[in-house]
């Protein structure tokens, strides 16, 4: 998975605090990092760990891409 901005590789409990709208788009295939208490795996390891498959990994990258580049324009 290769998420822009470096976003993979930081906390999810961090992430989800600057950019809310990833923790709504990893919510809708229900991932559960989102409520985690502790929040320090990187978002690129709470999606994996799910084992959703390529498929759903790819669509959750894409929307977390698009995302990221309507904020960084």
């Amino acid at each position: 998975m290769h998420l822009n901005h470096e976003i993979g590789e930081q906390a999810i409990n961090k992430t989800i605090e600057q950019h809310p709208t990833i923790g709504e788009i990893l919510q809708k295939y229900d991932i559960g990092g989102v409520t985690c208490g502790v929040g320090i795996c990187l978002v690129k390891d709470v999606v994996s760990i799910h084992a959703l498959g390529d498929e759903i990994e790819t669509k959750i990258e894409k929307e977390i891409n698009d995302y990221l580049e309507t904020v960084n324009q």
